[in-house]
């Protein structure tokens, strides 16, 4: 499984009856060649390595690729990167770098823009403050937050004046199916500089933390939130998933990495479900992609939560 690791190989926990075991995976064609004589080596050839191509799927390490084969775009005659234009029935030739000045039509190859308008967000705070109003346990997520509450919480969080009416033609409706969010915790704790420094001295308490964290998070956006741990260098761990207030919290089994659990999970809620996955992590990013999920990197996860507690302030402070 080292070696796997080493050749970025995505793969699942080995499969043993006591006296072998079956590893099952993939991994890049460039990395694994020639790796049956290593196996032959340290088995004593009882090893046995079985391949077959699985398909295409984005290189590791592109950026490192295309600078060693040095390819010049401008320079490709045969495979020019032009695009042809028609205009008064005739062609015409465009170069790569200037088809936006030619465009009629908007590209679909834009930056996702968030969909929380400010509408959006007094509703979710107005939502997010009336449940705690009658949950103890997140009021105490809360108050740990934003600090205590000293008048009656039912009159701390009612809104007697608006100061401006709700537009409601341009808030957005809420999906069918519930939004999945799935946060790899260690690496969310290591990216985020206030954890990363928590984390040097007491682990255990980044990781409240970030649980009570997400708690908030969830209560205000209302998805299907997911926090998953990695335990799988604990020696026999079965795996553990537990329920936090209104979160999820998964450990790892065994041999199973953070990674390998939200791509498996990925896999089998991108079918029916909207999923986003909050992580640091470039090559997870590249295969929830492949996926149909959403990445965000744990920055972006971070300016969004930080949006959600003042959405959550201002609501509160008017």
């Amino acid at each position: 499984m080292s070696d796997l690791q080493r050749m970025n190989a995505d793969y699942e926990p080995a499969d043993s009856d006591g006296q072998t075991a079956v590893i099952t995976g993939s991994a890049p064609v460039a990395e694994i060649g020639g790796y049956q004589s290593d196996i032959n080596s340290y088995t004593h050839g009882r090893g046995r390595f079985v391949c077959s191509l699985k398909g295409y799927e984005p290189c590791r390490n592109a950026e490192e690729i295309i600078e060693k084969i040095g390819y010049n775009c401008d320079s490709d005659v045969e495979n020019t990167a032009d695009s042809v234009f028609c205009s008064h029935g005739a062609g015409f030739v465009v170069k790569w770098d200037e088809v936006k000045n030619y465009m009629h039509l908007e590209s679909v190859l834009k930056p996702e823009k968030s969909e929380d308008t400010p509408e959006e967000n007094h509703r979710r705070a107005e939502s997010y403050c009336s449940r705690l109003a009658t949950d103890k346990e997140l009021m105490e997520i809360f108050e740990r937050t934003y600090g205590r509450i000293n008048r009656e919480p039912r009159d701390a969080f009612k809104k007697k004046i608006r100061r401006e009416p709700l537009n409601t033609a341009k808030v957005r409706p809420l999906p069918k199916g519930p939004e999945y969010l799935l946060v790899d915790g260690y690496n969310i704790i290591h990216a985020w500089d206030n954890l990363s420094k928590t984390a040097k001295d007491n682990l255990d308490l980044a990781r409240s933390q970030l649980i009570n964290t997400l708690c908030n998070y969830q209560a205000f956006r209302q998805c299907e939130l997911i926090l998953v741990f990695d335990a799988y260098k604990v020696s026999g761990s079965p795996g553990e998933v537990e329920k936090y207030h209104n979160i999820n919290i998964v450990y790892t089994k065994e041999a199973e990495t953070a990674d390998m659990y939200i791509q498996k999970i990925t896999n089998e809620l991108g079918k029916e479900h909207k999923v986003r996955v909050a992580t640091s992590d470039g090559a997870e990013q590249l295969i929830i992609l492949g996926n149909g999920a959403y990445r965000g990197s744990a920055s972006e996860f971070y300016e969004e939560v930080k949006a959600v507690e003042r959405a959550i302030r201002e609501y509160i402070d008017n």
